[in-house]
C-alpha cells in the first residue's frame, strides 16, 4: 500500500472542480463536482437519522436502482433538509441540469448538500454553478483539492487522501475527500465523504466493503453527539485500472477492502480531529475485551463523554471521568481490573492499575495531554478483542461557532 499525493482525481478517469456559485458569503467555493469519464459501480452508506435530507433520499434511490453512476454534484451552505417535496424536486432539477451539461442519464447523477437545515436551494445559483463546474473540471490534483475545499462548512482544513494497492499485478488507485466538523456522532455524522477508485469491482463487493468499513471508521467518531440529517458516503468505481473484476471471497477483495479501510479511517480521523473548536484529536482504545461489541460500546462512551472531552481540553488527567463513562455505557466489565494509559508524542504514562490510581507525575500527564493527538487506552482484561473510537476535546470555541452559525 503506497500513499500518494491527491484526492478524488488520483484514480484514472476521474475529474473534479470547485467553484464559487454565490451560495456562500465572501466568494467562498461552495459547489463541487466529481466526474468519471466512464460509468461507475456505486455503493453508499447514509444517515441513520429518521429525518433524512432530500439529497440523501435521492442518492439512496440512485445507489439502489440505477444501472450506474457517473457524476456527483455537491453544494455547501444549505443542507436541503426538512424542505419537503420542493427540496426533493430541486435534487432532480440539479441532476437534470448536470445530465444535460454532461450528456449522461439523470439517474447517473448523485447529489449532496451540507449547511443550514430548513432553507430551500437557490436554484438559479445552483444551475449557474453546475455550468461553471462542467466548464472547468479536470483531472489535476489542484482540481480535486478545489472540490475538497468547496464542500467545507465549519471545517478548518480540507480533507483528502489517495493511495495505491497492487491487485493481480495491476496498480489500483483509491482517492477520497470528506467534510465534517460539527454535528458529528457515531451512526454517521454531518459528514460527506466521496471515494473514487479505478478498480474493476462488482457492485455487491463494493457495497459489502463499504458497509463493513463504515462500522469501524465513520461510525466510531464523535464531536458533539448530534447525528445529522445529511450523512452520506459514496464510492465510485470505474474499472479503468484494467484489473480482473474483484468479487467477494477472494484475496483481491481483501487487498481492495484493506485499501478502502485505510482511506476511510484517515478521513474519519481527520473529521474527528477537526471538530468545531477542537485543539486535539482524541483517540480511545479499549483492549482486552471479551467481544468486539463490548470494546466498541466502551470506547465510544469514553470518546462521547463531555466531561472527558473537557478534561482533555484542560490537559487534565482526570481519569475518574473515563471510568465513569465506561460505567454508564451499558457494557459489563470489572472496574477493579481496569488499567488506564495516556499517550502522545510526548510519551506514555500509566494512570491506573486494577482500577486504582498509581503514583504518576501530574506534570508529565499534562505534557502528554497538551499535544495535538492524545490517546487513551483502557485494558479491561477480559479477552483478546479491541476497538478504537475517535473524538476531540470540547472547548469554548465549540459554543462560539454554533451560537453564531447562522449569523
Amino acid at each position: 500500500m503506497n500513499k500518494i499525493d491527491g484526492g478524488v482525481t488520483a484514480a484514472k478517469g476521474f475529474e473534479a472542480a470547485g467553484v464559487a456559485s454565490g451560495i456562500r458569503k465572501k466568494g467562498r467555493l461552495d459547489m463541487a463536482i466529481v466526474y468519471s469519464q466512464k460509468p461507475c459501480q456505486v455503493a453508499g452508506a447514509f444517515t441513520t437519522n429518521v429525518v433524512k435530507a432530500a439529497p440523501v433520499k435521492w442518492d439512496q434511490k440512485i445507489v439502489k436502482e440505477s444501472a450506474y453512476a457517473q457524476a456527483v454534484v455537491v453544494n455547501s451552505g444549505i443542507a436541503n433538509a426538512c424542505t419537503g417535496a420542493e427540496g426533493y424536486g430541486y435534487c432532480q432539477e440539479t441532476a437534470e441540469t448536470m445530465s444535460d451539461a454532461l450528456g449522461i442519464p439523470v439517474d447517473a447523477v448523485l447529489v449532496g448538500s451540507t449547511g443550514v437545515i430548513g432553507m430551500q436551494l437557490p436554484m438559479d445559483k445552483i444551475k449557474t454553478g453546475v455550468e461553471q463546474l462542467v466548464e472547468v473540471k479536470n483531472a489535476s490534483i489542484e482540481a480535486g483539492t478545489a472540490a475538497a475545499q468547496a464542500i467545507m462548512t465549519t471545517d478548518t482544513c480540507k480533507k483528502e487522501i489517495a493511495l495505491q494497492v497492487e491487485i493481480g499485478e495491476v496498480t489500483v488507485t483509491i482517492g477520497g475527500m470528506a467534510k465534517g466538523s460539527g454535528m458529528i456522532h457515531p451512526n454517521m455524522c454531518t459528514m460527506l465523504s466521496f471515494i473514487t477508485t479505478d478498480a474493476a469491482i462488482s457492485k455487491s463487493a463494493l457495497q459489502k466493503a463499504l458497509s463493513a468499513d463504515v462500522e469501524d471508521t465513520y461510525n466510531m467518531i464523535s464531536v458533539d453527539g448530534d447525528t445529522s440529517t445529511n450523512d452520506t458516503v459514496l464510492v465510485l468505481a470505474n474499472g479503468m485500472a484494467g484489473n480482473q473484476e474483484i468479487v467477494e471471497g477472494t484475496a483481491e477483495y481483501e487487498i481492495f477492502a484493506k485499501g478502502l479501510r485505510e482511506v476511510n479511517e484517515y478521513l474519519a480521523k481527520q473529521m474527528a480531529g477537526d471538530g468545531e473548536g477542537a485543539t486535539a484529536l482524541f483517540e480511545v482504545n479499549v483492549i482486552g475485551a471479551e467481544t468486539k461489541e463490548q470494546a466498541k460500546i466502551l470506547s465510544k462512551s469514553i470518546a462521547c463523554s463531555n466531561l472527558v472531552k473537557t478534561a482533555i481540553a484542560g490537559h487534565d488527567a482526570n481519569w475518574g471521568r473515563i471510568i465513569c463513562a465506561m460505567g454508564y455505557s451499558g457494557a459489563q466489565f470489572d472496574p477493579e481490573k481496569v488499567d488506564l494509559f495516556f499517550e502522545s508524542k510526548a510519551g506514555k504514562i500509566q494512570i491506573t492499575e486494577n482500577g486504582v490510581a498509581l503514583n504518576y507525575s501530574e506534570e508529565k500527564a499534562t505534557e502528554i495531554l497538551s499535544q495535538e493527538v492524545v490517546i487513551a487506552t483502557a485494558d479491561i482484561k477480559m479477552g483478546n478483542e479491541k476497538a478504537t473510537a475517535w473524538g476531540c476535546d470540547l472547548t469554548h470555541g465549540y459554543i462560539s461557532i454554533n451560537a453564531d452559525y447562522r449569523s
